[in-house]
């Protein structure tokens, strides 16, 4: 397809629009796609190489501005990490415990799980003092929600808003260990508390309502933590006093961008995508549930083992989607992928209901508030809930001027109901997709097939 039908352009605020027109005689979307790493693997192997002992060398790492955001706060409290990139990322771990006080704010960017982790490995510092805060979306992100059990470990927090938001003043203490019943189902929750218990006495329990993506306890294990896992529990178990060793950690592809290609292939007719190397951990495939409720022709290739982490190659064809009920404990193991399930179910035969998913309240936006708004103005039939929405398939889209948000899943999610819509669409602030998918236009541009 010339790519005059897909542009991206750059305007004089360094802001970018991209600019999506499908040609009356229509596409499809044909060829074989390299994802991105899994961004949150990609968090944790910078996280524990650089609180462990010796070297952890890290291939296939995600090279979007988040990963680099939790590399340049370990780098500015001591770990030694070398050029990011996909083939090998090496790190000269400084030892548990061994986090040096920085001389300035550490800035986590726009990345809630640099954040919410990272305060966790402060917090637990005795007689350190850190500062660290992100940019102006993730400063309205709620922090309560791993300060409160921190504190309740015996950590000292300070920040905007009663000590919800930050920015955040961190005093590390001695800290002692819990027994939390989390209140929701939250990997970013539960993996803070593992690492804040790294340092405490005794064992540290983490109870959860829903079990969500074990990335962490995974790579914990991996990297030596004594940790144990209880599924029909929904419970972790760490025995704190533990040393970490450097590892070599492989990372898959990321489930979250590979979502954006099993809708499009699925809505575009004549499509036929081969997406290479995904991770399926159980925790993350429900999108991938979610799609075969919907009927979606996706079949698993190549399924293997690499590292911690099952891996597949992942086809999809188009298909007619129906639509289907989204809620309860699907939830937490597809609450990146909503919004771009969203996109599905407009292109899909009747009424289709997304619940139990307030959490996209308080993402990079409010993303049942954007979706809603944003697909409306292309002709959608869809309806806000408070904790999700309403959405009745099958009326044609049409192009319109839409905004991002800033928000990178909310822009590669209206990319892909762009796809399918008559006329031009202008997606603003485009630029958002670079937080986890620098290559996403390009990759689109070399997919779609006039």
């Amino acid at each position: 397809m010339s790519l005059s039908f897909i542009t991206l352009e750059t305007k004089e605020n360094f802001s970018q629009d991209l600019i999506i027109q499908k040609p009356p005689s229509g596409i499809s979307l044909q060829g074989v796609i390299q994802i991105p790493g899994d961004k949150s693997i990609s968090h944790r192997a910078l996280i524990l190489g650089s609180i462990a002992y010796g070297e952890t060398e890290i291939q296939g790492l995600l090279l979007g501005e988040d990963p680099y955001s939790t590399a340049s706060c370990f780098q500015a409290m001591g770990a030694k990490i070398s050029e990011l990139n996909t083939i090998s990322v090496r790190i000269k771990g400084i030892g548990l415990g061994n986090l040096r006080e920085p001389v300035d704010v550490l800035n986590a960017g726009n990345s809630g799980t640099t954040l919410r982790l990272i305060l966790g490995l402060l917090a637990s510092h005795s007689d350190k003092f850190f500062t660290v805060t992100g940019d102006t979306s993730l400063r309205a992100r709620p922090m309560s929600r791993v300060i409160q059990p921190l504190q309740q470990m015996g950590a000292e927090i300070w920040g905007r808003g009663e000590n919800s938001l930050a920015p955040l003043a961190v005093r590390g203490k001695s800290l002692t260990s819990i027994c939390y019943h989390s209140p929701i189902a939250s990997a970013q929750v539960k993996s803070c508390i593992l690492l804040a218990s790294l340092m405490t006495e005794g064992k540290t329990i983490v109870t959860e309502p829903a079990l969500s993506r074990d990335h962490s306890e995974r790579m914990l294990k991996a990297f030596g933590a004594e940790l144990t896992v209880d599924p029909e529990a929904r419970s972790v178990t760490l025995n704190g006093r533990t040393r970490l060793y450097g590892q070599k950690v492989i990372v898959p592809g990321d489930i979250s961008s590979a979502a954006f290609w099993l809708v499009a292939g699925s809505i575009v007719p004549g499509s036929d995508i081969l997406i290479k190397n995904v991770g399926v951990n159980p925790t993350r495939t429900g999108v991938l549930e979610a799609l075969e409720m919907m009927e979606a022709k996706i079949t698993r290739e190549n399924e293997r083992e690499v590292g911690e982490e099952p891996v597949a190659d992942l086809r999809v064809f188009h298909s007619h989607l129906k639509g289907c009920v989204i809620a309860g404990d699907m939830i937490p193991r597809l609450i990146d992928e909503i919004p771009v399930l969203a996109v599905a179910a407009v292109f899909a035969k009747g009424k289709t209901v997304i619940k139990d998913a307030y959490e996209l309240r308080v993402k990079e936006s409010d993303r049942i508030m954007v979706m809603v708004k944003e697909l409306k103005q292309m002709g959608a039939k869809i309806t806000e809930l408070d904790d999700g929405m309403e959405i009745t398939g099958g009326i044609p889209l049409r192009g319109a001027d839409l905004d991002s948000y800033t928000d990178h899943r909310i822009t590669m999610s209206l990319a892909v109901a762009a796809l399918n819509a008559k006329g031009r669409t202008t997606i603003h602030r485009a630029e958002a997709t670079n937080i986890s998918y620098p290559d996403f236009v390009s990759t689109l541009q070399q997919v779609v097939i006039q």
